[in-house]
C-alpha cells in the first residue's frame, strides 16, 4: 500500500511540475516569438510508411521526418469518410455532436457555431492559410472551406482539382477513361500538372514569403492522394514490383462471421471504367489476385508520389521555429476481409499515421508512442504545443471553443504515458444489408437507419450496430443488428469475430457496457 501511495504521489508531483512548466513557458513567449505551425493532412492514407514498419513502402521523406519526431502507433479517425472525419478533427467534436455523417450539412448552421482549429489560431494572432484539401469541399464547409472564419486569406484550391473525376486516364489506344488505376505522364494532363503538385508549390511559395514576417503563421497543407483515383506520375510505379503484392493478405472472400451490416461493397471503386469491365458480382465480389495486386501497387505508388512532394515542401521549413503535425483523415482497406476502400469500422479503415515534430522537444531519433489516440486530439494538442490558452473539455453545445479529445502535449514531456484511453469511431448504414440504392457506403442522413459504434481498447476492438433515428439523432442500444469483437493480442487483422462465442460472454458484456457509457458522455 505504501509503495502504491508513493507511486501516486510521484505522478501527482510530476503532473504539477509539468503544469507549472507549461504556465511559465506560455507566460514568457510573446506573439512575435511564437512557433509557426504546419498541419499536413493526407487523404485516405493508412500508415503505409517505412518508419511505421511497412517493408513494401517507399517513403524516404516521411521516414526522415519521423527520425526527428514523435510518432503515434495507434491513432484513429472518428469516421472513415472524408467530410465527417475532417470536420470532427478540425472542431475536436465527434460526429454525433456535429450530426455530420455525410457531405450535406454545415455544422455552423446545422448544430452550432463551433470554433475550428485554424480559427482558434487566427483569434490568437496567427496568420492562417490553407492550400489543397483541408476541409472537405462543398456544403460541409459552406462551399468556402470555412473562409473567412477559419482562414486569414482565401484558401488555395488547385485549378486542376476539377478534373479529378474526369476522363483523364489514357488507355493503351489513347482513349481517355475514368480509371481507378491511372499512372500518367504530366504532359498528357490538364495544364500539364496535378492537384497535389499545385498545392505543394503554393505551400512552398507561402512559407518563403512569410520568412521575413514577424507574425506567426498556421499553414495547413492537404494532399489529395492516395485517395482514388490512383493518378500519379508514372515513374513512381518503378519503386514497386507487382509480385510483392500478391500475398499481401490471405483474404479473398467475406469472412463468414462478419455481420452483413459491417460490409462495405466498395461502390466508388466499382464505378471506375477499368473496374467495370471485370463484372465483379455485387456486393461481395471477389476480385482476382492480379487485380488485387494492381490496386495495392497503385496505392503504394500514390503514397510514394505524395511522399516526394512532402519532402520538397519540408525542405523549406525551419525546424527551429516550426511545429509540424502530419496525419490523415482515415485509412483504406487493401483487400483485408476482401474489402476495398474505407466505409467501415475495421482497424485498417480507421488507423492513421500521426507524427509530431516540435522544437520544444527536439529529437535526433524517432520516438514511438503507443498510447491510444484519436483525431479529435489534434486540435488541443496543437494549441498546447503553441502555448496558447488550453481548450476546456466540452460539457454542452453552447461552448464554441472546447474539445471532446485530449491534448497529447503532456505525453511528449513524458507525463501520462501509462494512462488508459479508448478510441471511439462510428459508421452509418441505411439498412442491414449492403445496397446500391441507397448507397450503403455513403448513405445520406435521411436514409441512415443503423449506426455502427466502435471502440478500440488496449486489447480489443468492439463494435455494436444499433438502430439509429436520423430525425432526432438518437440510438436504441437494445435494438442490435450486428456485434463484433476482436482480440488484438492474437488477431491483429480482426479476422476472428468472438462476439458469438459463449466463452467470451463476460468480456463482451464488459465491452458493451463500456462502449455505451463512452458514447453516452
Amino acid at each position: 500500500m505504501r509503495k502504491k501511495y508513493k507511486s501516486l504521489k510521484t505522478q501527482l508531483l510530476l503532473g504539477f511540475l509539468f503544469a507549472v512548466q507549461l504556465a511559465l513557458v506560455y507566460s514568457t513567449r510573446n506573439a512575435t516569438s511564437r512557433y509557426n505551425v504546419v498541419l499536413v493532412i493526407f487523404d485516405d492514407m493508412r500508415p503505409v510508411i517505412g518508419g511505421y514498419g511497412d517493408r513494401l513502402a517507399y517513403t524516404p521523406h516521411l521516414d526522415a521526418f519521423m527520425n526527428e519526431s514523435y510518432y503515434f502507433t495507434r491513432a484513429y479517425s472518428q469516421q472513415a469518410l472524408c467530410a465527417p472525419s475532417r470536420n470532427s478533427m478540425l472542431t475536436s467534436r465527434r460526429p454525433d455532436t456535429l450530426h455530420l455523417y455525410d457531405f450535406y450539412s454545415y455544422w455552423r448552421n446545422f448544430v452550432g457555431n463551433f470554433t475550428t482549429l485554424p480559427q482558434y489560431f487566427k483569434e490568437h494572432g496567427y496568420y492562417t492559410y490553407s492550400t489543397g484539401k483541408i476541409f472537405h469541399p462543398g456544403i460541409s464547409s459552406n462551399n468556402t472551406d470555412d473562409y473567412p472564419l477559419s482562414w486569414t486569406a482565401r484558401p488555395f484550391r488547385p485549378k486542376t482539382e476539377k478534373y479529378m473525376n474526369s476522363p483523364v486516364c489514357p488507355d493503351v489506344s489513347g482513349v481517355l477513361k475514368k480509371n481507378l488505376i491511372c499512372p500518367v505522364h504530366l504532359q498528357t494532363q490538364p495544364y500539364k500538372t496535378l492537384p497535389d503538385i499545385e498545392s505543394t508549390t503554393e505551400a512552398i511559395r507561402f512559407v518563403q514569403t512569410r520568412t521575413k514576417n514577424r507574425k506567426p503563421y498556421f499553414l495547413a497543407l492537404g494532399f489529395h492522394k492516395p485517395h482514388i483515383n490512383f493518378r500519379f506520375p508514372k515513374q513512381f510505379l518503378n519503386h514497386f514490383r507487382i509480385r510483392n503484392f500478391y500475398n499481401y493478405t490471405e483474404d479473398t472472400i467475406k469472412p463468414h462471421d462478419m455481420p452483413n451490416v459491417a460490409w462495405n461493397p466498395y461502390t466508388d471503386v466499382r464505378s471506375r471504367d477499368d473496374f467495370k469491365y471485370m463484372n465483379i458480382s455485387f456486393p461481395y465480389g471477389p476480385i482476382s489476385r492480379l487485380q488485387s495486386a494492381q490496386i495495392r501497387q497503385a496505392y503504394y505508388a500514390s503514397v510514394a508520389y505524395v511522399d516526394d512532394l512532402f519532402g520538397k515542401f519540408m525542405a523549406n521549413i525551419d525546424k527551429n521555429n516550426t511545429i509540424v503535425l502530419v496525419t490523415s483523415d482515415h485509412g483504406w482497406s487493401l483487400g483485408e476481409h476482401a474489402e476495398w476502400a474505407k466505409y467501415s469500422n475495421f482497424e485498417v479503415a480507421l488507423r492513421v499515421p500521426l507524427i509530431i515534430r516540435t522544437p520544444e522537444y527536439a529529437l535526433d531519433t524517432a520516438k514511438r508512442v503507443n498510447t491510444l489516440t484519436e483525431l479529435v486530439d489534434v486540435f488541443p494538442t496543437l494549441v498546447d504545443l503553441a502555448h496558447l490558452p488550453s481548450l476546456p473539455r466540452c460539457t454542452d453545445t453552447t461552448q464554441l471553443a472546447c474539445t471532446e479529445g485530449k491534448s497529447l502535449f503532456p505525453q511528449l514531456g513524458g507525463v501520462g504515458l501509462g494512462e488508459e484511453h479508448v478510441a471511439l469511431s462510428q459508421y452509418p448504414r441505411p439498412g442491414t444489408q449492403p445496397t446500391k440504392h441507397p448507397n450503403s457506403d455513403k448513405p445520406k442522413l435521411k436514409n441512415i437507419k443503423v449506426m455502427g459504434y466502435s471502440m478500440r481498447t488496449e486489447n480489443y476492438r468492439y463494435t455494436l450496430w444499433v438502430r439509429f433515428h436520423a430525425q432526432n439523432f438518437s440510438r436504441d442500444w437494445t435494438d442490435i443488428y450486428g456485434e463484433e469483437m476482436y482480440d488484438h493480442r492474437l488477431d491483429a487483422g480482426e479476422e476472428m469475430n468472438l462476439a458469438e462465442l459463449p466463452e467470451f460472454d463476460d468480456v463482451r458484456t464488459w465491452l458493451r457496457k463500456k462502449l455505451i457509457v463512452s458514447f453516452s458522455k
